[in-house]
C-alpha cells in the first residue's frame, strides 16, 4: 500500500488549484481578469502618476492618435480614452461582481430554505422563480431603468449622485441573477438533506437554521462559486446593454456601455471607440465564462481523469 499523501498537496484547496492551472483557458482567462481587475481598481493612481484627467474634456485635441500622453489617444471630447477604458472597467467590473455577489445571495437563501423545509413553501417559492424565469428580461429591466427615482420619494440630489446612480444598476441588474442560483442550491440541498451528516445533526437536534446555514450551504459552496462566476459575464452584458440604451450609468462616469453609445455615431471617424469598449466587454464576459467551466470542473473530483 502507497502512503497517504500529506502536507498541503493533500488539502482539498491545493487539490483544487492543481485541477485549475491544469485547465489553460480558465488559468489564461483568471491571469487577464487579475491583471484588469488591478488595473482598474488602481486606475485613479495611473492618471495621477500619468497626469492625466480622464473626466476633463478638450476639444482642440479630439480623436488624436496614440501618443506618449495619450496611449490610446483622445476620444471626441478630447479625453483620454486609455483612462476611460479602466475608469469603465472599474464600474462594469463593480456591477457584474456586486450583481453577482448579491444574486447569489438571495438565490441561495430561497433555495436552501424551499429545499430544506419542503411542501408549500417550496413550491410557493418555485412557482415565483419559474414566473420570475418566464418574464422578458430585458423589456422587464428597461422599465424598472427608466423608473425616474424622484417620483418615488429619493431626494433630488441623492437620486442625481453617481454613487446612487451605480448601486441602482447593481440592484437592477441582480434581479435577474437569482433565479438559476435558487434552483440550483434547492437541487444541492434535496441531495444533501439525505446525506448521513444531515440526518445526524438532525438526531442531535440541531435546529433547522443551523442545519441549513452550517452544514448544508458550506457542502453547496463549491456550486454556488460556479454559479456566480459564470453570471457575472451575463451581468454585465446587461449593465452594458442599459448603459448603452441610456439608462444604466450616467455621464460623467464611465462605462463601457455608455462608451459604446457615444461611440456609435463614430463609427466611420473613429472607430477604434467603439471598438476597443466592445473588445473588453467580449472578452471580459469569455474570460468569466471560461474561468466558470475550469472551476466546475475543478471542484469535480470526477474531472481528474478528463484533465
Amino acid at each position: 500500500m502507497s502512503d497517504i499523501a500529506t502536507g498541503p498537496s493533500a488539502s482539498p484547496g491545493w487539490l483544487v488549484w492543481t485541477r485549475l492551472i491544469r485547465h489553460r483557458l480558465a488559468l489564461a482567462s483568471l491571469i487577464f481578469l487579475l491583471v484588469l481587475l488591478v488595473l482598474s481598481l488602481a486606475a485613479p493612481w495611473i492618471a495621477d502618476w500619468r497626469g492625466v484627467d480622464p473626466t476633463a474634456t478638450d476639444l482642440f485635441r479630439r480623436f488624436e492618435p496614440p501618443s506618449a500622453e495619450h496611449w490610446l489617444g483622445t476620444d471626441d471630447l478630447g479625453r483620454d480614452l486609455f483612462q476611460r477604458l479602466l475608469d469603465g472597467g472599474r464600474v462594469s467590473l463593480l456591477v457584474g461582481i456586486s450583481g453577482a455577489l448579491l444574486s447569489a445571495i438571495i438565490g441561495a437563501l430561497i433555495g436552501v430554505v424551499a429545499g430544506y423545509l419542503g411542501g408549500r413553501l417550496d413550491a410557493v417559492l418555485m412557482r415565483v422563480t419559474d414566473g420570475v424565469i418566464a418574464l422578458p428580461m430585458l423589456p422587464l429591466l428597461i422599465v424598472l431603468a427608466a423608473v425616474d427615482p424622484r417620483k418615488i420619494g429619493v431626494p433630488v440630489e441623492i437620486a442625481q449622485s453617481e454613487t446612487f446612480s451605480l448601486y441602482r444598476i447593481v440592484f437592477i441588474v441582480s434581479l435577474t441573477g437569482w433565479t438559476t442560483v435558487a434552483r440550483l442550491v434547492r437541487a444541492e440541498t434535496l441531495s444533501l438533506k439525505a446525506r448521513d451528516f444531515t440526518r445526524a445533526a438532525k438526531a442531535l437536534g440541531a435546529r433547522p437554521e443551523r442545519i441549513m446555514f452550517r452544514h448544508i450551504l458550506p457542502n453547496a459552496a463549491g456550486s454556488l462559486v460556479v454559479a456566480m462566476t459564470m453570471s457575472i459575464g451575463a451581468l454585465i452584458l446587461l449593465e452594458s446593454t442599459l448603459s448603452f440604451l441610456g439608462l444604466g450609468i450616467q455621464p460623467p462616469a464611465a462605462s463601457w456601455g455608455n462608451m459604446l453609445t457615444g461611440a456609435q455615431e463614430l463609427l466611420q471617424q473613429a472607430p477604434v471607440l467603439a471598438l476597443l469598449p466592445g473588445l473588453l466587454i467580449f472578452l471580459t464576459v469569455i474570460a468569466f465564462n471560461f474561468l466558470g467551466d475550469g472551476l466546475q470542473d475543478a471542484l469535480d473530483p470526477r474531472s481528474e481523469r478528463r484533465l
